[in-house]
């Protein structure tokens, strides 16, 4: 049975940071590009940060240069360091594969206030 289980959010502070976790179990995530989405109320999934097998990472232009994304391929995880974080990133936040969706996880709530 393949579940993914996110960790890591909480209520912040506007400037603080959080770091996400993403473990996976039931597949391995070795050779499979890995993201990091987020889903605002009222808004659609969107994803913000995204890794490849080789360790190409990218981010939406929102995070980019506050996120980091990155992976453990022999813990099966995956994790989003957030710095600087901002009222608009509060959403809940669930990582999954970039292509071939595994079912999602419950996701972590990530709550910024100002």
């Amino acid at each position: 049975q393949v579940q993914l289980v996110e960790s890591g959010g909480g209520l912040v502070q506007a400037g603080g940071s959080l770091r996400l976790s993403c473990a996976v179990s039931g597949t391995i995530i070795r050779g499979n590009a890995m993201g990091w989405y987020r889903q605002a109320p009222g808004k659609q999934r969107e994803l913000v940060a995204q890794i490849t097998s080789s360790y190409r990472t990218t981010y939406a232009d929102s995070v980019k240069g506050r996120f980091t994304i990155s992976r453990d391929d022999d813990k099966r995880t995956v994790y989003l360091q957030m710095n600087n974080l901002k009222p608009e990133d509060t959403a809940v936040y669930y990582c999954n594969r970039v292509f071939s969706f595994l079912g999602w996880g419950q996701g972590t709530q990530v709550t910024v206030s100002s």
